[in-house]
């Protein structure tokens, strides 16, 4: 359990957090017609007549949307309703032309599921938690207002109207700003996983509804709720909630009341403020859509759903893991984004290749250089990096090179360096610019000898017991030979001979 808590005057409050996000299904039409969803296209560039709620116009059902939501649905192992159907919620609004959106109240196309959140000792989070999911449903989505565009009217931009949404709706389980935090970036994760949402919040493909309400330590009963609309990231979710918690007691403690109502969060303050008192569902006149019959999802739908699920994270992360003899933290991290997993399997399997060796000889090695030195040498270079350079096959050169002793470490950055800056070979970068180590014996012996009688008092203290001064006999060994001996030799030889 989280032992989140807010201290107040009259003692310590708990929070209550449930959040409905709003997730963009991946499709290039429309949920119920064939206008494009492309991002950033010219304001009402992509409305059809179905969109812009002309006479007569009937919707279809898009077969992507629905499967897009199905295997949402079996990723986070929830009931899939095969019978579902579409309500209408009747609102008045200059963003909305029909005066109605068509959505999902009563019989939604994914029931109840469960998503499990990683513990996390630094954000609060002691173990393991599952957080419940009580439906997947799919809506449209509204159109955008625009109050910036003329100093005393706003302009209406259809092209988002009746883009295809899934709202998911999680049970009130979370406790804590970072278990919201957490949920929020599993979610995303599985979602970019399966390919239903893109996920990006900053175009607002991905926004979260975030309900919060606080009560005594102790109590079981929940408090009056409110519910703050389309925060668009992670980090304003975590924000929300915690100014909102505070504001809420805050208001107990002077004797007032919560009222149930819609908030906005500001992100230049970071508080939320209120925008109207909150609907209930009979506020919206909810009724079946008369213009489209129920969905009836077939067994051969379903089973072909199921079947083009990926591997998703938490079976990736056991695999690295089990297979791979990877750390958690490591599996962790590489399983997080779908970017940096598949990144790391295409690098695994080009390097196993290029050494002779299985995957899990070489994850380790593979882990640590996609994790933290290529990332590091990316950003050290900024603009002079060219990402196209970085190849799987020129990694892998420099991997097979560090693993063969060839070079060091430090080397390999500067063998990468120059591939991300210029795009040349591995090997021919090593040999042109003096960039391999010496694994010479004979060479390094010969400069440990004079060393070694160059500095006869130093041999005699390290050998009556002063072990630290091994390290000053590594480094003076790495000066005289340029910092290119082979340290594994150096170390090696040095033992021999100090005895």
């Amino acid at each position: 359990m989280s032992n989140y808590r807010i201290q107040g005057a009259t003692g310590e409050w708990e929070i209550v957090v449930g959040l409905e996000v709003h997730a963009q299904v991946t499709s290039k039409a429309k949920l119920f017609s064939g206008a494009s969803t492309q991002f950033g296209s010219e304001p009402n560039a992509n409305v059809s007549l179905v969109d812009a709620a002309m006479p007569g116009m009937l919707p279809v059902p898009n077969r992507e949307c629905i499967r897009q939501a199905v295997r949402t649905g079996m990723a986070i192992e929830a009931e899939i309703n095969a019978w579902s159907r579409f309500d209408r919620k009747n609102y008045f609004y200059a963003d909305l032309p029909q005066g109605y959106q068509i959505s999902q109240l009563y019989h939604p196309i994914v029931g109840e599921g469960a998503l499990t959140i990683d513990a996390d000792e630094k954000a609060g989070i002691p173990e393991d938690k599952v957080i419940g999911i009580e439906r997947i449903h799919v809506e449209q989505d509204a159109g955008k207002l625009m109050h910036d565009q003329h100093p005393t009217m706003s302009y209406v931009d259809l092209n988002r109207t009746g883009v295809a949404l899934m709202e998911i709706v999680s049970r009130p389980d979370m406790t804590s700003p970072a278990e919201a935090g957490a949920y929020v970036r599993k979610l995303r994760s599985i979602l970019r996983y399966v390919g239903s949402c893109d996920g990006n919040m900053e175009e607002g493909s991905m926004r979260a509804d975030v309900n919060v309400s606080v009560r005594k330590v102790g109590d079981t009963a929940l408090g009056t709720r409110t519910e703050t609309k389309n925060v668009n990231s992670v980090r304003f979710v975590m924000q929300t909630i915690e100014h909102e918690a505070r504001r809420q007691v805050d208001v107990l403690e002077d004797g007032g009341t919560i009222v149930q109502e819609t908030r906005l969060f500001d992100p230049g303050t970071g508080t939320t403020r209120s925008m109207r008192s909150k609907e209930d569902a009979h506020d919206y006149r909810y009724f079946p859509d008369p213009d489209l019959l129920p969905l009836e999802l077939d067994q051969t739908f379903l089973d072909e759903c199921r079947a083009s699920l990926p591997e998703l994270p938490d079976a990736k992360r056991a695999r690295y893991t089990g297979e791979l003899g990877l750390t958690d933290y490591n599996a962790r991290e590489l399983t997080a984004e779908v970017e940096t997993f598949a990144r790391f399997e295409t690098l695994l399997a080009e390097t196993a290749t290029a050494l002779g060796k299985s995957h899990a000889d070489v994850a380790t090695q593979v882990a640590n250089w996609t994790l933290s030195v290529a990332p590091g040498v990316m950003k050290a270079l900024g603009d002079d990096a060219d990402p196209v350079n970085a190849t799987a096959a020129r990694q892998a050169a420099i991997l097979k090179m560090q693993d063969a002793g060839e070079i060091s470490g430090g080397q390999a950055k500067e063998i990468y360096e120059i591939v991300l800056r210029e795009g040349r070979e591995p090997d021919e970068i090593a040999e042109s610019e003096g960039l391999k180590q010496v694994s010479d014996t004979g060479a390094i012996e010969a400069a440990i000898d004079d060393i070694l009688a160059n500095n006869t008092d130093k041999v005699e203290q390290y050998r009556g017991g002063k072990d630290k001064l091994f390290g000053f006999f590594v480094g003076q060994t790495m000066k005289a030979m340029q910092g290119k001996a082979n340290p594994a030799v150096v170390n090696q030889i040095l033992k021999d001979k100090l005895g």
